[in-house]
């Protein structure tokens, strides 16, 4: 025992923690608190202490961060998953209720004015950048409104990082809108971003969907009206 004693004054006076000098010598921390109790340290063995006890502490605090981080990822994915399929399959009534929504949400709703006067037309028009939002609202248009797939037409905003081609062809498979109805592509920074917008916030552009349907319009603005209705 003698050796091991002197053994651990030693390597406690070259600045190694009690664990370290437990795993080289097999002895435990409690003998060890007893032979080195009254050994001074100096400076330089106590700030090698300090550093590795600061060290295995920002360790061990990563190491908690990154399981707290990978369970609640768990969480919001299971939270997901079981909040999706409480949603379950649409029905038309419901359809209607959420496509109404969506345009009194993102549709066009102002009138038409020329030269100062309001105009008795008016197409209806949704423009968003989320395709599977655009998706529930087609369905809706066909599903719900009974408008033919003819009547569909679409408009693409593009910004300075995007390909025109890429992004036409992305939404002519997401809409399943034929090519010759895509009548017009945007170009620019819109007014609201100024140009401050980070270039990926838009992987998609913005499109439009429009339908040149002025009964169909005044129809969903009536839809629209009844829902504020229910709580007014």
């Amino acid at each position: 025992m003698r050796y091991e004693k002197e053994q651990a004054t030693k390597l406690r006076l070259q600045g190694k923690s009690y664990s370290q000098i437990t795993d080289l010598l097999k002895v435990p921390k409690s003998t060890l608190s007893g032979w080195l109790q009254n050994i001074v340290l100096s400076e330089s063995s106590q700030e090698k202490i300090s550093l590795r006890a600061k060290k295995k502490s920002t360790e061990a605090l990563i190491k908690k961060n990154k399981q707290q981080t990978h369970l609640a990822q768990q969480r919001a994915q299971s939270t997901r998953l079981q909040a999706a399929i409480e949603v379950g399959k649409l029905s038309k009534r419901e359809l209607f209720l959420i496509g109404t929504a969506l345009y009194w949400a993102e549709g066009y709703k102002r009138p038409i004015v020329h030269n100062g006067k309001k105009r008795t037309y008016h197409p209806i028009k949704l423009s968003n950048s989320d395709p599977q939002l655009i998706v529930v609202f087609m369905e809706f248009l066909k599903q719900v409104c009974q408008v033919p797939e003819s009547k569909i037409s679409a408009g693409i905003r593009i910004y300075q990082h995007h390909n025109a081609q890429q992004l036409l062809q992305f939404w002519h498979k997401t809409t399943k809108i034929p090519l010759n109805k895509f009548h017009k592509f945007y170009y620019g920074v819109s007014k609201s971003s100024l140009g401050k917008r980070p270039f990926n916030i838009l992987p998609y552009g913005t499109i439009q969907i429009v339908v040149n349907d002025t009964k169909l319009f005044h129809t969903i603005m009536g839809w629209i009206e009844g829902l504020s209705k229910n709580y007014i």
